[in-house]
């Protein structure tokens, strides 16, 4: 009997580790699929797997797939959004779509702002409008006070005399001593003076290549004007080639470097201290080749009193006319309206050596003088194109003559309706 129990406790046991030992040993193929981290690493030569292994891996491969791809687009995500950050500096590119054309500009409010110093009260604007306050009548004492206010600001000997000649004789005797009468005939004469035979402003791309060369003392802007420049044509669907023709200074290269790349205009340069004629002839050469509208060419400032520096130019404009015909079409005299009647001074030489085409008058907004543009544009006989007044790459306006004599002396009731 003792028998039978042993063999009945046997057959227990057995049962016992058939139920649980061998169903335990079973246990790691299910929980297997877990283990594959890297199915992709391994495609060649798969691994033979029972039916019931390869139906538990279907149920689980969608799971298991889905954990390392989130992460691995993590990092993705992360890459391209730091790409992004260096094309911060692209968006300057973007404003001048949505500006006006060089054209068709007409923008008051922000020519007086520019101004704002001009319009100050010790500006030109102010003196004058202190003179007329009170309908006061015009004596030959305030005549001599509107001379005085003109010489303050930078508009000269020749141009004031010229100015008040020609408002008297303009004006009947009676109505010398209306103020309102002077004040109008005073903006006529000056938008007449500052329209050079409807010259000031126009800015035609006359070839293809249109060929423009910035000339100008150091100092004056002319890097940062071609930049602003290009900036505006670009915005126009026009495309330029910038020529680093300042070949000796390192900084002047960097800088249009930085505006072409912002903007996406080609720049050609040369090594340090190459000649700035050779540089431009090539900026020609390429744009021909490309197709480009506008070659913007920069030079090296220089004193208007060294005659060889001015020689210098005139090469670079010859060399210029080689690679194109008629280049250069536009030769773009940049001056610091800062600088006063020293501006006057510096545009009668480089009229001398070169065949100036035009004016730009940067640094507007930092002098009570605007009144020195009024002064060159009758001297010279030279239009205005552009004028600038301020940091911004749209802070480079198209010289509108009407424009500009109502933003310097136009009453502030006019703006609205300017």
């Amino acid at each position: 009997m003792e028998i039978v129990y042993v063999l009945i406790a046997l057959a227990v046991l057995a049962a016992g580790y058939f139920l649980f030992v061998k169903k335990g040993d079973q246990k790691p193929e299910l929980e297997q699929p877990k283990t594959k981290a890297l199915p992709k690493s391994q495609p060649s030569k798969p691994k033979p797997r029972k039916p019931r292994e390869e139906a538990e891996e279907k149920k689980s491969a969608p799971a298991e797939d889905d954990a390392p791809e989130e992460p691995e687009e993590e990092p993705a995500d992360e890459a391209e959004a730091g790409d992004e950050e260096p094309q911060i500096t692209e968006t300057p590119a973007e404003p001048p779509v949505s500006r006006p054309s060089l054209t068709d500009e007409r923008d008051i409010t922000s020519l007086r702002k520019g101004l704002a110093k001009s319009r100050s009260a010790e500006g030109l604007f102010g003196k004058l409008k202190a003179l007329f306050t009170g309908n006061q009548e015009i004596d030959a004492s305030i005549a001599d006070s509107i001379e005085e206010a003109l010489l303050a600001s930078d508009v000269g000997v020749k141009t004031t005399e010229a100015l008040l000649e020609r408002i008297k004789e303009s004006l009947g005797k009676g109505d010398l001593v209306d103020s309102g009468k002077v004040w109008d005939a005073l903006r006529e004469e000056a938008a007449r003076i500052l329209d050079v035979d409807g010259k000031a402003g126009a800015f035609d791309l006359v070839a293809s290549p249109t060929v423009v060369l910035m000339v100008g003392v150091n100092g004056a802007g002319k890097t940062t004007t071609i930049g602003k420049l290009a900036t505006r044509l670009q915005g126009e669907g026009k495309t330029c080639v910038l020529a680093a023709g300042d070949t000796f200074r390192a900084a002047a290269v960097q800088q249009l470097i930085v505006w072409g790349d912002r903007i996406g205009c080609e720049v050609v340069r040369g090594k340090d201290g190459a000649d700035p004629a050779s540089v431009i002839f090539e900026a020609v050469k390429q744009a021909k080749e490309s197709g480009a509208d506008v070659v913007l060419a920069d030079t090296a400032g220089r004193l208007h009193t060294k005659r060889n520096l001015m020689a210098e130019l005139q090469k670079v404009a010859k060399i210029a006319g080689k690679a194109a015909d008629g280049a250069p079409h536009e030769v773009l005299l940049v001056i610091d309206a800062t600088t006063g009647q020293n501006a006057m001074e510096q545009a009668k030489e480089f009229k001398d050596a070169l065949e100036l085409t035009g004016l730009v008058l940067t640094k507007l907004d930092g002098t009570a003088k605007g009144g020195v543009v009024i002064g060159i544009s009758d001297t010279l006989g030279l239009p205005v194109k552009f004028i600038g007044l301020g940091e911004r790459a749209d802070d480079l306006h198209v010289f509108s003559a009407g424009d500009f004599v109502e933003a310097l002396l136009g009453k502030d009731s006019e703006a609205s309706a300017a």
